[in-house]
């Protein structure tokens, strides 16, 4: 009976923080669609050289909205560094992006109140503009001349550019971020269900200890922004403290050890060290300013007000065809990329005359990861065409005269790790 209780808890718990989320997902989702149909990359990284200041206050702007996660916004800050960006402005994009973005924005909305999305995205742009000047500052002999190369854009009709919103929002965006919501969704359901209220104010840990303790758990793993929001909600329900709740939701998406392996790698120590050490000042800080600086009832109340009336209540009819209309996205998303997948492996053993060779490859996880590998290595003159396969990790690479040890080396040079 006791595991049966705690089941029924378990269920109901997550299905209220997936209704309460989902109407401001979904919105999300479609700004974010919006964002990638109508504002192209390649239209802003000229904008991320220059002054060290203005290039982090502008890559810090720009990032901020952008929906992409610490795996997607690796390969997206390595290729506007090897387009002429300055190491400044690429590490201020790679603190501020994964911070946040205009679907977790919301969606802090949703869960946590006003006074946490407000300060989310502007703690994302203090430490994107911090650690980009500082990161100016301490690599200034290393600064490269901009090469910045104007790329050939495809020029969509307005009617394309309104099926790529759609395609992307509620399509690529959805794959890329699903896994780690789901996950963010049952962590939360399971500490609602196992864990007594007020269980960490019993544990009568200061403030500053707490966030501590987070930010050792936060730093190695990774979370996307929008899954660490339903955790940080119930951690507060559960006693947490604000500021510590504050910590997990800046530390635990901009930060994860493949992330840091990759910005050593293509942007050296100077810039990982300057990129660690910024986002773990800067979440303490926030975290201090918000447990002892503003009011207390901005923050420990909020949770409990959007989410402790879900018990009673239940779902109106917005939150329940909500979740049901994002269940079926999410379930849409996987059903896409294993067609995707068989459609892949399909065309690869249909090769024609052309050489081709197999390379298993380390670190690619999203569309964003795919489409970067597959665009660089189609611009080489031996590569004719590039496939790339998230499932088995894997990039078949075509063409008449291919130049293996060329190609591996632009794969490491965009942060990845060619294996074999």
């Amino acid at each position: 009976m006791e595991a049966q209780k705690y089941i029924i808890t378990f269920l109901t718990d997550f299905i209220n923080i997936l209704g309460e989320m989902s109407p401001y997902l979904l919105l999300g989702f479609f700004f974010a669609g919006l964002l990638y149909a109508f504002v192209p990359k390649s239209k802003i990284e000229r904008y991320f050289n220059g002054s060290p200041f203005k290039s982090s206050v502008l890559a810090s702007v720009f990032g901020i909205p952008l929906p992409l996660c610490s795996c997607g916004v690796i390969p997206t800050g390595t290729a506007f560094y090897k387009n002429g960006a300055s190491k400044g402005g690429t590490v201020s994009f790679l603190i501020s992006t994964p911070q946040t973005g205009v679907d977790s924005i919301l969606a802090t909305f949703s869960l946590m109140g006003l006074p946490f999305a407000i300060i989310r995205p502007l703690a994302a742009l203090v430490t994107g503009i911090s650690g980009g000047l500082i990161t100016s500052t301490v690599t200034k002999e290393e600064s490269k001349k901009a090469t910045y190369h104007e790329q050939t854009v495809e020029q969509k009709t307005f009617s394309q550019k309104v099926i790529d919103v759609f395609q992307y929002g509620f399509v690529e965006f959805i794959q890329d971020i699903s896994k780690w919501l789901v996950i963010g969704l049952v962590l939360a359901a399971i500490i609602s269900a196992l864990i007594p209220d007020n269980f960490f104010e019993l544990l009568d840990l200061p403030a500053f200890v707490q966030m501590l303790l987070i930010l050792v758990v936060s730093i190695p793993l990774y979370i996307c922004a929008t899954g660490s929001i339903p955790l940080a909600a119930v951690l507060i329900l559960k006693g947490i403290g604000p500021g510590a709740a504050f910590v997990l939701l800046m530390a635990g998406p901009a930060t994860n050890a493949a992330t840091m392996t990759m910005i050593g790698k293509v942007l050296g120590r100077k810039s990982l060290f300057t990129y660690l050490g910024t986002i773990i000042a800067g979440a303490l800080t926030f975290g201090l300013l918000i447990d002892y600086a503003l009011p207390a009832h901005w923050f420990s109340n909020i949770a409990q007000q959007h989410l402790g009336h879900q018990h009673n209540t239940g779902l109106n009819w917005i939150e329940a065809s909500s979740a049901i209309i994002l269940t079926a996205l999410i379930i849409n998303g996987y059903i896409q990329k294993y067609l995707k997948s068989k459609r892949n492996k399909t065309t690869q053993i249909k090769t024609n005359t052309m050489n081709s060779e197999i390379i298993k490859v380390d670190g690619m996880s999203c569309n964003h990861c795919k489409a970067n590998v597959e665009n660089n290595l189609n611009k080489m003159a031996c590569v004719e065409n590039t496939i790339v396969d998230l499932e088995s990790k894997t990039v078949t690479v075509e063409g008449d005269r291919l130049e293996i040890e060329n190609i591996k080396e632009t794969i490491n040079s965009l942060g990845y790790d060619v294996k074999s």
